[in-house]
């Protein structure tokens, strides 16, 4: 009898399409109790995604499994999850001994530098960073040297310019934990910059999003960001100046 209450929607076929919330139904005048709960539920997953900490400590080891560059760990200057929230700022730059740190490497220059950051998901990192680095060493194109795979905590995607800048970097790609969303808690993405300085801007940067099984896999977000490397290798340039065609034509196209 209670089911006989519940009155599904007419877009209740959409749902087998799209995580989205669409079709939920009616009890009366308000939605069925299991979607109420479903809703609670991905909001907490949201909420988790943000507040737990990134276990640095085993993902360095997974990372350092794949047998590629050396793994180094660094933190911005933000010194902990509740200050890093409300300041964004400090999650933009080093703090000072990161900085130092990376300046007494010495590291010589390489053409792309691949920064983990937990940003805003830690899940995101913790599902999708090895299997994206994993896809990444295995397309390399010859000729391409990497810097060391650099984890950085409380981190901002600015703070990859500052990163980038320090290891004498060509190019650099932050890997960072994504915002939450209501279906996609764990979901990465990559921003690429050509020439990493403090002071870049979103504009200087080019955005691969939704990195995960559900949405772009490892191996295709691999593809897409060897492509608009070399194209930013011959454009000398990343941001709005250079579109994403890897899916329309070969980099032998890119400039015309």
């Amino acid at each position: 009898m209670a089911n006989d209450l519940v009155r599904p929607d007419p877009w209740a076929g959409l749902r087998a399409q799209t995580p989205a919330r669409v079709g939920l139904g009616r009890a009366g005048g308000s939605l069925p109790t299991r979607e109420l709960l479903a809703f609670g539920a991905a909001h907490a997953q949201a909420r988790d995604a943000v507040h737990l900490p990134l276990d640095v400590p085993a993902l360095v080891a997974r990372l350092a499994a794949l047998g590629g560059p050396p793994v180094l760990t660094v933190q911005s200057a933000a010194p902990d999850r509740a200050t890093y929230l409300l300041r964004p700022d400090l999650g933009r730059r080093l703090s000072s001994e990161s900085a130092q740190a990376l300046d007494e490497r010495r590291a010589a220059p390489c053409d792309l530098l691949l920064v983990i950051g937990d940003g805003l998901s830690a899940a995101a990192i913790e599902r999708q960073a090895v299997p994206l680095v994993e896809e990444l060493l295995v397309r390399r194109p010859e000729g391409w040297t990497l810097g060391p795979l650099v984890v950085a905590t409380q981190a901002r995607v600015a703070l990859g310019d500052d990163i980038g800048a320090r290891l004498g970097a060509a190019q650099v790609a932050m890997l960072i934990g994504e915002r939450p969303g209501l279906s996609s808690p764990d979901s990465l993405g990559i921003y690429l910059t050509h020439a990493p300085r403090m002071g870049r801007s979103d504009a200087e940067r080019n955005c691969l999003s939704n990195v995960r099984p559900e949405g772009l896999a490892p191996a295709e977000a691999a593809r897409k960001l060897w492509w608009l490397a070399e194209a930013a290798r011959t454009l000398q340039l990343t941001g709005v100046g250079l579109k994403d065609r890897s899916d329309e034509r070969s980099l032998s196209g890119v400039g015309d």
